[in-house]
């Protein structure tokens, strides 16, 4: 008799993450140590590194974390048999450029998965996590940010890793819920400790929690004269809104999933959602765990600095910082790359971190001195700071739907009296698709809006923060299309992500510093303003 024994499912996620870390990682540690100099901005943090390693005092115009990082790598590093006859004195002392950039492409290899972490804590879709794990895995500005020795990719891991972990202490059973707290506070006031533009990963936890009690309350009230004299357990079966597999049925557009939560609510209520329940932090555990604990976090991260430049004080230095941003122009005297932070939701302006030319393949890349004259040079070697463009482009078209579809649902909410918010319109707010948005709206505005007040000198890789949601964003549309009974939108999630990852390869020389010639070059110029 044939045996009926049910074979286990393969952990498919666990397997596409795996891959997806596995490219991610080879992208990043591939050639690690060509241009044997310091690129872009290592001129300072690789440097500033090497002056903790030797105790030499410095002014640091960014919060010292980062560089705490790049000289850990660096110590260990020295002490890794790999690529020890590359090496230069340009930090102040004879380091490999492996060194200084090692840490850098290991922790960006690991920024895929946490996209993808916080996209299934989101949803409880295998297949979101997976698309949105490899779109960052195909964003051209992470690559070139994980292949040198910036602070940019440590900011950006730390506040996701701060929202990643709010969302699992959202789900998790009360013994564990502080110590997750505990870490996401923790990551958010490390992500300040790089620069200060990491506090709006917080200002987006800030804002999700507001919006939350304020949905709370208003559900509340309207419900509560139909919940009188009946517990709040009953009280809660009598919800509609929340059974989440009937809720599914209405949404024609999508097949659902098994183990897929489709009946969204805000990422931060205490409304059951279908697998799971979201549990709202008190006021006090947000005093503490998201303000308390970033600011010591933060604090405890100047000990080290302090001990070496013991003057000025930690307050003076903040003040310092502070003054030594503001005295930053803006114009193109100041830096020929600077951008407005309302260029960079399509890529106006990317920059060039290394630009160098030869005559030839057989000669080797000049890691000094100006590049030959434009009717010499047969050879480019360019390192651009720039995402894949149809990514970025598409997903400035998704974050702005993802705007809409918010300002929609707000105005309706708004538009009720909370006496009479039994109407469809309250009950339906933060449930399907308008909480979902929310998380990815208000965390992109928190990062991307407070640079209009900024007057100094900005660029692109500051974008790289609200990128991340607005990527999240685009994500979650393509596998609602993959899911659709419609064959056309089946077809058009399909097409995005070919479209995006034949981008990646197209721009892929850019990214890695690869040779063109300069009729390559030029195809890869698609605006004036990106030369």
């Amino acid at each position: 008799m044939p045996s009926t024994r049910k074979f286990p499912r393969p952990p498919w996620l666990a397997i596409a993450m795996v891959a997806v870390f596995a490219f991610s990682a080879g992208l990043r540690f591939w050639q690690l140590s060509r241009f044997n100099t310091l690129v872009f901005d290592e001129v300072y943090y690789a440097k500033f590194a090497n002056n903790y390693l030797t105790q030499t005092q410095f002014f640091n115009a960014h919060p010292p974390l980062s560089q705490y990082i790049i000289a850990i790598a660096m110590w260990l590093g020295g002490h890794m048999p790999i690529d020890r006859d590359i090496v230069n004195g340009l930090t102040g002392s004879l380091h490999s450029p492996w060194s200084y950039r090692w840490l850098n492409a290991l922790t960006g290899s690991f920024v895929p998965l946490v996209v993808g972490g916080i996209a299934y804590q989101l949803s409880d879709r295998r297949s979101y996590a997976v698309i949105a794990a490899i779109f960052a895995a195909a964003d051209g500005l992470f690559l070139v940010e994980s292949r040198y020795a910036l602070n940019n990719i440590y900011l950006v891991i730390l506040g996701l890793l701060g929202h990643w972990f709010l969302l699992i202490a959202l789900k998790a059973p009360k013994k564990k819920r502080y110590l997750w707290l505990t870490l996401a506070g923790i990551g958010f006031g490390a992500s300040a400790a790089i620069k200060w533009n990491g506090l709006g990963f917080l200002l987006g936890a800030y804002l999700l929690w507001i919006v939350a009690w304020i949905v709370k309350r208003t559900r509340e009230q309207g419900v509560g004269s139909r919940e009188q004299g009946v517990g709040r357990d009953k009280g809660d079966k009598g919800d509609k809104g929340d059974k989440g597999d009937k809720g599914d049925k209405g949404d024609k557009g999508d097949k659902g999933d098994k183990g897929a939560t489709t009946n969204y609510q805000l990422p931060i209520t205490n409304y059951q959602l279908p697998t799971t329940n979201y549990q709202l932090p008190t006021l006090l555990e947000i005093a503490f765990y998201l303000a308390i604990i970033p600011v010591a976090i933060y604090s405890i991260s100047w000990i080290p600095h302090l001990m070496l430049n013991p003057t000025p004080n930690f307050w003076e230095m903040q003040r310092e910082i502070l003054f030594y941003h503001q005295r930053i122009g803006s114009s193109a005297d100041v830096h020929p790359y600077c951008s407005r932070w309302y260029t960079w939701l399509l890529m106006l302006r990317p920059v060039a971190y290394f630009y160098k030319t030869t005559i030839s393949l057989d000669e080797s890349v000049p890691v000094v001195g100006p590049p030959l004259p434009e009717a010499s040079a047969k050879v480019i070697y360019d390192v651009h700071a720039m995402g894949n463009p149809i990514l970025w482009w598409f997903s400035a078209v998704a974050i702005l739907y993802a705007v809409w579809v918010v300002a929609k649902s707000a105005i309706a909410f708004a538009t009720v009296n909370s006496a009479t918010s039994q109407n469809p319109r309250i009950q339906n707010f933060g449930i399907q698709n308008t909480g979902i948005y929310l998380f990815f709206t208000l965390n992109w505005l928190a990062n991307l809006l407070p640079w209009m007040r900024v007057t100094r000198c900005t660029f692109l890789y500051h974008y790289m923060g609200a990128s991340v949601f607005a990527v999240l964003a685009l994500a979650w549309i393509v596998d609602r299309w993959l899911r659709s009974y419609h064959r056309n939108l089946r077809l058009l999630g399909v097409t995005a992500i070919f479209l995006i990852l034949l981008a990646f390869v197209f721009w892929m020389p850019l990214y890695l510093g690869l040779p063109l010639s300069p009729e390559g070059y030029r195809w890869r110029m698609w605006l004036p303003s990106w030369v």
